[in-house]
């Protein structure tokens, strides 16, 4: 299968489940909202704010912060954060575009994906 098919299949879930997403900002979402991915939440507030509002929307959600040293803090204090709230973390699409793709950061979607169909 293409990396382009098998990305095209992930944010088909992420759409059909309409499971919520958090980014770190305005570009992330943008890239997401081109995708179809309507459902997400950026990181323009504190954390804390951020996980009473996951925690009062969904029992489960995807963090795709970046792959660079603070998109992982974030991503570990979040996932830590949430979890502690009873919220699963949902890592298919993260781990499928770190480790298959050479996306690292989440706004570089939509050009992965226009060089690679």
């Amino acid at each position: 299968m293409m990396l382009a098919d098998e990305l095209e299949k992930h944010v088909g879930v992420l759409k059909e489940q309409n499971l919520l997403v958090i980014v770190e900002g305005k570009k992330d979402r943008a890239a997401l909202n081109a995708l179809g991915i309507m459902n997400v939440v950026t990181l323009k507030q504190p954390l804390f704010a951020v996980v009473e509002q996951v925690v009062g929307q969904t029992k489960e959600c995807v963090i795709l912060t970046d792959l660079d040293g603070e998109g992982r803090k974030l991503y570990a204090r979040l996932s830590s954060d949430l979890q502690r709230f009873g919220v699963k973390i949902n890592n298919k699409f993260r781990h499928f575009l770190f480790k298959e793709t050479q996306v690292r950061q989440i706004e570089g979607l939509t050009t992965f994906l226009e060089r690679n169909t």
